[in-house]
C-alpha cells in the first residue's frame, strides 16, 4: 500500500503463496493507489493481497478498495488486507479495523496470531473453487 514501506513481510507473503503453488507479482513497497489498480487490472490476478505494518492499514484499504472494485474486471476478484491495521497496537482496534475492511467488501481480514494458518487455509479454498 502507498504508506507502507515494509519488504520482509511482502517478501515471506510472496514465498507462502509460491510454497501454495501459485503464482505472484509483487509490487513492492509504497505502491502509489494508481500504479496497483492498474496492474491489476492489466494482469487481473486470481487474488490480490494487501499487507500493512506500519498501522495505517485500515485507512490506506479503505481508500484503495473502492478503486479496485471500480474496475469491471476486478469487480469480482478477491481482495484481502493484513498486518497491522491500526496504530493503537491493541488487539481490540485491529478487530474494530477488521470488522469495518469486511464491512467496506474486503473477502479476508488476517490481524491475529493465527492469521498466517488463517491466510493459507482461505487461498487454499479459493484454489479449490470454494468462493470467498
Amino acid at each position: 500500500m502507498a504508506s507502507d514501506s515494509h519488504t520482509w513481510n511482502l517478501v515471506f507473503l510472496q514465498l507462502l503463496l509460491e510454497e501454495l503453488g501459485h503464482r505472484v507479482t509483487n509490487l513492492g513497497a509504497c505502491v502509489p493507489d494508481d500504479v496497483l489498480v492498474e496492474e491489476c487490472r492489466r494482469r487481473q490476478p486470481d487474488l490480490i493481497v494487501l499487507s500493512s505494518v506500519n498501522g495505517h492499514g485500515h485507512h490506506d484499504g479503505r481508500r484503495v478498495l473502492p478503486a479496485l472494485r471500480a474496475c469491471p474486471e476486478l469487480l469480482e476478484t478477491p481482495v484481502v488486507i493484513g498486518g497491522k491495521l491500526g496504530i493503537t497496537g491493541a488487539a481490540d482496534g485491529d478487530d474494530t479495523a477488521a470488522r469495518g475492511l469486511l464491512a467496506a467488501g474486503f473477502d479476508g481480514v488476517f490481524t491475529d496470531v493465527g492469521a498466517v494458518d488463517a491466510f493459507k487455509v482461505f487461498v487454499q479454498r479459493l484454489a479449490a473453487g470454494v468462493p470467498a
